[in-house]
């Protein structure tokens, strides 16, 4: 599949490129908001394409078979930033993957997503998520919505936990995060599913097949 990696200079999105070209099973696009981001890109033989969230972004899905949704914000914007990138922006990208080519939709999320979120120092956030996550999630797309708890920029453990429900909180690397978005894709037991992310105790693989 020709995938779409939105967010891709972000510091999960780069693992996520780093890992489908890695694995040369699918061919990896990726989706920047500014040109001056895309030698990175080119250097490594990836196609990239540049677009803004808060923008139509038809033509930045033209031709792309599957969406990696890897934006954020960022914890230093505010919740006005968060809503137009983490839930309009997810939107957006939802809508005119629906429109276009698009069949596979893996969705990053966060563990505690709720578009009802209330009380928590982080609530607009993860209200922002849980609205996005409730459009994908009424579409027809064939999607996956990975929710971790707290990232990490810890070195890959390669052992992960990965539920439909996981109780309490917890980190994840990104580069274990990144793996499981990679590894979603292609897995048929996770389309529909919305799946909780920590480290854990299992591979992928063998995560995956647990579901």
């Amino acid at each position: 599949m020709r995938v779409l990696v939105i967010g891709a200079n972000g510091a999960t999105g780069r693992l996520v490129v780093d890992r489908l070209k890695d694995h040369e099973v699918h061919e990896p696009v990726a989706m920047v908001r500014d040109s001056e981001q895309q030698p990175r890109f080119s250097g490594m033989g990836v196609a990239s394409v540049v677009a803004d969230l808060e923008r139509p972004l038809d033509e930045a899905l033209e031709g792309v078979d599957a969406v990696i949704f890897a934006a954020g914000s960022g914890g230093s914007t505010g919740p006005e930033q968060t809503l137009a990138v983490d839930r309009d922006g997810a939107v957006r990208s939802v809508v005119a993957a629906e429109a276009g080519t698009v069949s596979r939709y893996i969705m990053l999320s966060s563990m505690g997503a709720d578009p009802e979120s209330t009380g928590h120092p982080i609530s607009h956030y993860l209200r922002a998520k849980g609205w996005a996550d409730r459009h994908l999630a009424r579409s027809e797309l064939s999607w996956t919505i990975v929710r971790p708890g707290r990232l990490t920029d810890d070195p890959p453990t390669g052992r992960v936990n990965l539920a439909a429900r996981i109780e309490g909180s917890g980190s994840v690397s990104r580069a274990d995060l990144a793996e499981v978005l990679v590894a979603v894709l292609d897995h048929p037991g996770t389309p529909k599913r919305t799946l909780d992310l920590l480290e854990g105790s299992h591979t992928v693989d063998e995560a995956l097949e647990r579901i």
